[in-house]
């Protein structure tokens, strides 16, 4: 139960960015752009409605087992490439908003342990004789 309710939050979380849909202007506090261009904001639009999806998929996974390693597996792949491209630029650190900073390297770790945990106890020897 403390597994779905984990996952169902990290999923929610994930998917927030899809609220740029329907409020363009928090693109400015999530990515720093004041006026971005009309492809920018389609771009991170579209950005959204992939981490909705990616957030779909987590929270799937809180719910449908066989689901739950690939959905995991992907959101740490995504969320550390996300990372990887933005936090080692000094100045795009500084314009990105502190749930990305925080909130994706906590996802990292607590997929990874549902992925462990999901392992250590779907294996034969965890299983009662």
């Amino acid at each position: 139960m403390k597994m779905r309710v984990i996952l169902t939050i990290v999923g929610v979380i994930t998917a927030t960015p899809a609220l740029a849909l329907f409020w363009p202007q928090l693109l400015t506090s999530s990515y720093g752009l004041a006026d971005p261009d009309r492809m920018t904001t389609a771009l991170l639009q579209h950005r959204g409605v992939l981490q909705a999806a990616l957030g779909a998929a987590i929270i799937w996974g809180a719910f449908y087992l066989p689901a739950r390693v690939p959905a995991a597996a992907t959101a740490i792949i995504t969320k550390s490439v996300f990372l990887a491209l933005t936090v080692v630029d000094v100045g795009m650190r500084a314009d990105m908003n502190l749930v990305s900073l925080v909130f994706d390297p906590i996802a990292i770790v607590i997929l990874t342990i549902v992925i462990v945990l999901h392992f250590r106890e779907s294996s034969p020897a965890a299983a009662p004789a």
